[in-house]
């Protein structure tokens, strides 16, 4: 009985936790928004950000969306080629890249390699009372801090999902043009012709969701890092984790929204 007891207090020690976390992040995500529409607007740091964030994402981005093209042509080809249908392989990887994996997996380069940086950044900060000095000098750290960020990575991942779906799409084609023999002109026209406006639209709000998770999660978490190094450790681990497992249930709710219950 009493072990029955513990268990349940857990339980509801955990779900109190877990909401006032949820709150937590609502109320946080509510002033970045209401201090990114207000000026001063410090467009060097949204540039200095947006270049560490967007261009020095580009090498990992451009291999892992020329291989995810390459291999998912490659997997749907052992069963395409089985009812002589090879030349849906190009439907399957451009519906593919541009509706799910494009967005998803550029969000996740992003939450690992940026995210944890951001965190790691303003924990520091925060540790070493940096936040502190500011709120003395009476400067908003949502202000100052967040919210280039919030723009910069807005904008960076909206352009490297754009980008990495071209590079996947230009995977496939390499596996199903010079491996597969498909005709250049076929490949092309299975490419684009199943592919519609409402597709291309779906993909990059996904990316604007992510990128709202990947900054209000590193920011927060950064915000909200304990003394010392092992503080400042532990909330850029529980900022990539918490932004992975967002993202993925994010992706899920959008999905069924754009694709389902909104039809």
């Amino acid at each position: 009985m009493a072990t029955l007891k513990k268990g349940i207090e857990q339980l509801g020690e955990g779900a109190i936790s877990f909401i006032g976390y949820i709150g937590s992040i609502v109320i946080f995500m509510g002033e970045i928004i209401f201090w990114a529409a207000h000026p001063p607007f410090r467009i060097k740091q949204l540039i200095r950000h947006a270049e560490k964030i967007g261009a020095s994402s580009l090498p990992i981005v451009t291999l892992i969306s020329l291989f995810t093209g390459m291999v998912l042509a490659l997997q749907s080809a052992y069963q395409m080629q089985k009812i002589q249908a090879e030349m849906y392989i190009a439907s399957l990887v451009a519906l593919s890249m541009i509706r799910e994996l494009g967005p998803v997996l550029t969000a996740l380069i992003v939450a690992g390699r940026c995210g944890a940086s951001i965190t790691a950044e303003i924990g520091t900060m925060k540790v070493t009372e940096q936040i502190d000095a500011l709120e003395t000098l009476a400067a908003n750290p949502i202000n100052y801090l967040v919210v280039p960020r919030f723009w910069a990575m807005l904008v960076s991942l909206l352009i490297l999902t754009i980008y990495a779906n071209f590079i996947g799409i230009v995977g496939g084609y390499i596996v199903g043009v010079y491996k597969l023999h498909i005709p250049h002109h076929m490949y092309v026209k299975m490419t684009f012709d199943p592919l519609t406006q409402s597709d291309m639209r779906n993909g990059l709000y996904k990316s604007i969701v992510f990128a709202v998770v990947i900054c209000v999660i590193a920011c927060y978490e950064g915000m909200n890092a304990r003394e010392g190094a092992e503080g400042v450790g532990k909330a850029t681990t529980a900022s990539v984790v918490k932004s992975f497992v967002l993202i993925i249930a994010c992706d899920c709710i959008l999905t069924a929204l754009m694709y389902f219950i909104g039809r």
